[in-house]
């Protein structure tokens, strides 16, 4: 089977074949974590009597369920069903946009509308009038960094299947104005956009912006330069990889906690596997595609922590199951480390807390699998950018 051409990027070798190995691994292990048409919100390990892992289904997640819509709108039309256990992408789809009305969050509403745009569903127009509805009754106050970058996202994907619409563009303006405007006096992304205090953050931490706030801005000012040529959103884009690849762990680790004011590590653990694996690759990528830098041996490094890491030796894939397990961590109760370094470099931005990295050295490996870590996986590697093309 020809090997997709971002994944070719990498060239021969380890990281290729690892990718390789992974996407199929993805399309094997979605069917289990699918259920009455929707995706759980985990699959949990539980040993068993043997001491082999077993994976159980717990929950329900429409966020989770529409990631992976979007990574399995990716594969090749001959897979998908395979993924889907024998369902259609458009009819997960199309149980999403039904589920719009009792969507509440901003997030959700965005990453419906960007799967129905990608899967080129006749609900797209029902899904944009919610996401504004929602957009705008957090307008005037704060809002989660990541659900702003996926609102971005949704909205460029629309473009790019509606064309040009005055409504539709006046709403990207602002939702593009507003990402931009949470790089105004910082490295990186905080946690929220908008005023520096309010609810959704506490004050110690309001100075810190985590990894997924920094790969979800830096993917959708890609796509809205590659859809629309816009200069001042692929700077933004450049800086922010440019911080995330300074910070890079020299086995390959991508942190988890950054102060934005100047792109220094806070805490860096846990690392996700969907971090080094997708949500990594699939913003770099993403910049790339749209002219921006090619981070390719950041890339590679990531991947490969997959592998070989300092951490722990216990695999964190198992190809039995057809997951990755979560992350590797801490095992520190009540989050202390990361709550105990964002209080600390909050007054002193240099301030590490060293004795913490003895006390709670991080070996713990966290045995779940969340669908959307494979659907991730899935958008990262066989994604096409050539559609938003200005």
């Amino acid at each position: 089977m020809t090997q997709h051409r971002r994944i070719a990027m990498l060239g021969p070798g380890a990281p290729a074949d690892l990718v390789s190995d992974m996407v199929d691994l993805a399309v094997r292990g979605l069917p289990p974590g699918y259920v009455d048409g929707e995706f759980v919100f985990t699959r949990r390990g539980v040993r068993r009597p043997d001491g082999s892992w077993d994976a159980v289904p717990e929950g329900r997640s429409v966020r989770y369920t529409a990631i992976a819509a979007l990574g399995v709108a990716a594969l090749p039309e001959e897979r998908r069903r395979a993924a889907l256990a024998g369902d259609t992408v458009l009819d997960l789809a199309g149980r999403l946009v039904e589920r719009l009305p009792a969507v509440e969050g901003l997030g959700d509403a965005a990453l419906i509308c960007w799967a129905a745009a990608e899967t080129g569903h006749p609900g797209l127009g029902v899904a944009l009038r919610r996401l504004a509805e929602l957009d705008a009754s957090s307008s005037q106050g704060q809002v989660f960094t990541v659900e702003a970058a996926w609102a971005l996202a949704a909205l460029v994907a629309a473009r790019s299947v509606l064309g040009a619409d005055p409504g539709l563009d006046g709403q990207l303006e602002r939702s593009r104005d507003r990402l931009l405007a949470g790089l105004a006096s910082d490295r990186l992304y905080r946690h929220v956009l908008g005023p520096s205090s309010g609810p959704l953050v506490p004050w110690y931490r309001a100075h810190v912006g985590c990894f997924a706030d920094q790969v979800y801005p830096l993917q959708a000012l890609a796509r809205l330069h590659a859809a629309l040529g816009d200069p001042a959103a692929l700077a933004a884009a450049e800086q922010v990889a440019e911080g995330i690849c300074e910070a890079q762990g020299e086995q390959g680790q991508w942190w988890w906690h950054y102060d934005a004011r100047s792109g220094a590590v806070v805490e860096g653990y846990p690392v996700y596997s969907v971090h080094q694996l997708a949500m990594a690759p699939m913003a770099l990528l993403d910049l790339a595609d749209a002219g921006g830098a090619a981070h390719l041996r950041e890339i590679a490094a990531g991947v490969l922590w997959m592998t070989e890491r300092p951490e722990t030796d216990e695999p964190l894939i198992d190809t039995g199951l057809g997951l990755t397990w979560r992350k590797a961590a801490r095992d520190d109760p009540g989050k202390l480390v990361r709550g105990l370094r964002a209080v600390a470099t909050r007054a002193h931005p240099a301030a590490r807390l060293a004795t913490l990295d003895r006390l709670y050295p991080p070996v713990a490996i966290d045995r779940e699998c969340r669908p959307y870590e494979l659907g991730w996986l899935l958008y990262a590697w066989l994604s096409d950018l050539s559609a938003y093309g200005s």
